[in-house]
């Protein structure tokens, strides 16, 4: 494949035996997390209910044709929650019984008449589909803590706008997932739900912040639902699961009953609500419903020419600082994607790039974070509230008295480090920002995509993200540029864990993304059923 090779840069000395000895130390950590952990964990039980295996646009269908009831549906999900979750802890709150009675009384609705199949189809595309989101989405009655401690018996007074878009359209919410704390980490895990565990290893992370979401989804526990994604949090646990997640065009999805909330206009701009689900199908009539009034700036129904596209990709962010190499089995995938691309679309219109600017992901995510609040993580463990203590904090934590994780503090710490708002340096990692959002812009025009790594490294062992903090990096550089982003399952490598990319378009070109998901799922196969416990 013909190389574009943006700006092209000499790699320094230092920095190569940097990387190397990076490597060396990273191959060590993953050899001590095997050898804690064993070659693998508990398996999951067996998907023996057919109607697990459908999409929500499917079970649609077949509810308002009577083919399934809404109740029948549903019970399906509850049964399987119960025998997964205490394996997987993805599941922290339910409202089962409230559930059943709105999925009867769309059974009603459906055998009243009152509106023909077709009118269903537009009026309430998702009538009677059980859906779940994320511990920081807000659901009327249900818990809304992001796993903070102190909001541990919070309790929502009403929905989301999403999801009041998706029950408007007739989904029916019946269980909430797990979060990281404060949603800003990326495992899973927190001092007032616990651990998520992976499917397809539960020695392995779900990812985070919608990695309960992500988890309950790969188990066949749910047919859909709702993430929200500030630098990789949808993208990141649906490439860990093996499914699908969308991080919509910046501004297009109201992040209205979100939390923590954005301090500023430009980080409410990074963060955004998109669909995730096993089935590449249903993320574009989700989209739809959840983008409400701006969805006609997404023209999600226009058709795309496959054909006549242009599909750029990336190996790898260049040798970012601190950032691991791409896993061999990754590299893989990647390469099987683009033969598959060149074979069906022509050669011509596949290319290879390298954008130097990639490579400081991590600098301007962190940089770009910045606003003039004066607040930081601190302030979101403090529930928006008042700044922590994050010394005493860790002192206590020590003694196991503090109610925050140790991630949650050293992200806190980390945090602090940055450079300020309106310094010199911050200037010129908006600048690098800026530069490189433009360059895509012009690569990308209304009929490219970027397809690039979803992040480094397949799911990791539990607690070893904190020897890898930087790799979040290859998604959160997409949040800062404003672009919507895919992630897109490829089936299962070496170790048993899902595969993964992510494809990348100009803003408002949503459409493009989700074509190519579907297109790639055709082609791999999307979702992979975790292994059968034996």
């Amino acid at each position: 494949m013909p190389q574009k090779q943006l700006q092209p840069e000499k790699v320094p000395l230092g920095r190569t035996i940097g990387a190397f000895l990076f490597g060396l130390l990273q191959s060590f950590f993953r050899f001590v997390f095997r050898l804690i952990y064993g070659v693998s964990g508990d398996r999951m039980p067996a998907i023996t209910d057919p109607i697990l295996l459908e999409s929500a646009t499917s079970l649609a269908t077949k509810i308002r044709n009577q083919e399934l009831s809404s109740v029948q549906v549903l019970e399906s999900f509850i049964r399987r929650v119960k025998e997964v979750n205490p394996l997987l802890n993805c599941v922290v709150d339910e409202r089962y019984d409230e559930a059943l009675k709105e999925a009867a009384a769309a059974d009603a609705l459906i055998k009243s008449g009152q509106y023909t199949v077709d009118q269903l189809a537009e009026q309430k595309p998702f009538l009677g589909v059980p859906i779940t989101t994320k511990d920081c989405i807000s659901v009327k009655g249900m818990l809304h803590t992001a796993g903070l401690y102190s909001r541990r018996e919070l309790r929502a007074e009403k929905d989301a706008d999403a999801m009041a878009l998706m029950r408007k359209a007739g989904a029916i919410p019946f269980a909430l997932t797990n979060v990281s704390e404060v949603c800003m980490w990326w495992e899973s895990n927190n001092t007032v739900h616990g651990r998520t565990r992976n499917a397809y290893d539960t020695n392995r992370i779900v990812g985070g912040s919608s990695g309960g979401e992500g988890c309950v989804q790969s188990a066949a526990a749910s047919p859909f639902g709702l993430g929200s994604d500030i630098g990789g949090s949808i993208r990141m646990p649906a490439f860990f699961n093996g499914i699908f997640g969308h991080k919509p065009s910046k501004l297009i999805v109201s992040n209205k009953g979100q939390f923590p909330t954005p301090f500023s206009a430009e980080q409410n701009s990074f963060l955004g609500l998109g669909p995730m689900s096993r089935f590449a199908e249903d993320l574009r009539p989700m989209l739809q419903i959840m983008a409400g009034e701006k969805a006609e700036l997404l023209q999600l129904n226009k058709p795309v020419a496959l054909e006549k596209m242009k599909f750029f990709y990336q190996e790898s962010d260049g040798g970012g600082r601190m950032v691991s190499a791409v896993d061999a089995d990754l590299r893989q995938a990647m390469r099987r994607v683009v033969e598959h691309l060149s074979k069906k679309f022509g050669a011509e219109q596949v290319e290879r790039v390298q954008l130097p600017q990639i490579r400081q992901s991590a600098a301007i995510w962190f940089a770009n974070m910045r606003d003039d609040s004066g607040h930081g993580f601190s302030f979101q463990l403090g529930d928006l509230r008042y700044d922590i203590n994050t010394y005493l904090e860790l002192l206590k934590w020590l003694v196991g008295a503090s109610k925050h994780t140790f991630i949650g503090l050293t992200t806190a710490l980390m945090d602090s480090a940055q450079c300020q708002h309106g310094s010199s340096k911050y200037k010129h990692l908006v600048a690098k920002r800026d530069e490189l959002r433009a360059t895509l812009q012009q690569l990308l025009g209304d009929n490219g995509v970027l397809i690039y790594p979803t992040h480094p490294t397949v799911a990791p062992y539990h607690n070893e993200p904190i020897l890898r903090p930087i790799n979040f990096s290859y998604t959160g550089i997409v949040n800062v540029l404003g672009f919507p982003a895919t992630a897109v399952p490829l089936g299962l490598g070496s170790e048993g864990l899902p595969l993964g990319v992510q494809v990348i378009a100009n803003f408002n070109e949503d459409r493009l993304c989700l074509a190519v998901a579907e297109e790639l799922e055709r082609a791999f196969g999307g979702w992979q059923r975790p292994e059968v416990r034996l």
